[in-house]
């Protein structure tokens, strides 16, 4: 019986051909774009969502733009539980032209990279970066970006310290996971720091945060209060909070983009939602005198109900199947050309089962009322249509 409702369902779908066709274009786009739109939310959360929960931030208190004093450092590498320490601090300075936009840091190499261990970098590259106090060590989607390889000489405008800075490429590293962000930019704080000694003496020996490693993520709290407990009361109070919570902190300030994107997303689905309902009520009506002739013939109502249910299941598969298909070559054009904003960007498994979850919704709702009314209608009322 369920291959002959099958058999029947397919027919009765490809029916009328050209309204069949705009249907699953219809479908295919729409699931598409919702695809694409959760793409988006996903890359927008990928840097707190591949967070370390091993490792934590300690910044000022008051704001990110006022640095710590270097001599925060060992007082932080002695507080328990604390198994290893880093720092770092933002160099904002432009390549050829502010459109070329990445994240550059100044680091301390061995230490940093000790943290972040899923920044894959050659043991040989590793050590000549660590050596040369002008070197840099960059991701491999930066460097496909603008074919660097190593042993070029980058120039970098600087904007927070201007001037003109040259940096010699040491190393290239690769992510260790396809969430590893690979458009950063690291160069020697001891480089930095030189330059400021030298022009602004009392702005020196000091950095926007610190790195700190921790045993187990589970001791993230108690960790962060030992360390901030150390500063209170002190001119520079710190705020230390796992590298998620910091990431989110990022996020936060564009919430209602992020909620914008995800509204749009849903009216899409509402939209295809309605054309599809339209279509199978159509369908449904144009079909009346056949289902009252299945029930002459003996068949209940059941069967007329799932003709029409699965007539819409079998259209939004289609449909649906070709938008997820689709929509990784989407993603990958997407993401190369928003390769500066969102360094990673690819189509999440929870997208991919939004994606065939949302299809079978708008199935499911689509076919609820003409299969309801289609297994109501009685059969003298569904013959006079054949007149």
């Amino acid at each position: 019986m369920m291959l002959f409702l099958l058999r029947m369902s397919l027919k009765n779908a490809l029916r009328h051909r050209l309204r069949a066709a705009l249907t699953l274009a219809g479908l295919a786009v729409a699931i598409l774009s919702f695809g694409l739109l959760s793409t988006v939310v996903t890359a927008w959360y990928a840097g707190a969502d591949a967070a370390s929960d091993k490792r934590l931030i300690s910044r000022s208190a008051i704001s990110l733009v006022f640095p710590l004093p270097m001599s925060y450092g060992e007082k932080i590498r002695g507080v328990e539980g604390v198994t290893g320490i880093s720092w770092a601090n933002w160099f904002g300075g432009i390549y050829i032209e502010p459109k070329n936009f990445f994240p550059q840091f100044a680091v301390d190499p061995a230490s940093y990279l000790r943290l972040y261990p899923e920044f894959q970098v050659d043991e040989a590259e590793r050590a000549a970066f660590i050596r040369d106090r002008q070197g840099c060590l960059v991701g491999r989607k930066l460097a496909q970006r603008f074919g660097w390889k190593v042993g070029d000489t980058i120039p970098l405008k600087g904007t927070i310290y201007p001037g003109t800075w040259s940096f010699v490429v040491r190393g290239i590293y690769e992510g260790r996971d396809a969430t590893t962000d690979e458009n950063q930019f690291f160069f020697h704080w001891a480089y930095l720091n030189e330059w400021v000694l030298q022009r602004y003496p009392k702005r020196g020996n000091a950095t926007g945060v610190f790195v700190v490693g921790i045993r187990e993520g589970s001791e993230a709290a108690l960790v962060s209060e030992r360390v901030d407990s150390q500063f209170r009361n002190s001119l520079a109070e710190t705020l230390t909070e796992t590298e998620k919570s910091f990431q989110l902190s990022f996020v936060a300030m564009t919430d209602s983009i992020v909620l914008a994107i995800q509204v749009v997303s849903y009216v899409v689905i509402l939209i295809i939602m309605a054309v599809m309902a339209n279509t199978m009520a159509m369908a449904a009506r144009e079909r009346t005198a056949e289902y009252a002739t299945l029930k002459a013939l003996g068949f209940g109502p059941p069967v007329v109900g799932w003709l029409i249910l699965l007539e819409s299941v079998l259209l939004c598969a289609l449909g649906a199947g070709m938008g997820i298909l689709l929509s990784f070559p989407a993603v990958q054009l997407v993401g190369h050309a928003l390769d500066n904003l969102f360094p990673v960007f690819h189509i999440a498994n929870q997208t991919l089962w939004l994606q065939t979850g949302a299809a079978l919704v708008v199935a499911l709702v689509s076919a609820a009322i003409p299969a309801w009314q289609s297994m109501r209608i009685r059969i003298v009322d569904g013959l006079r249509a054949i007149a």
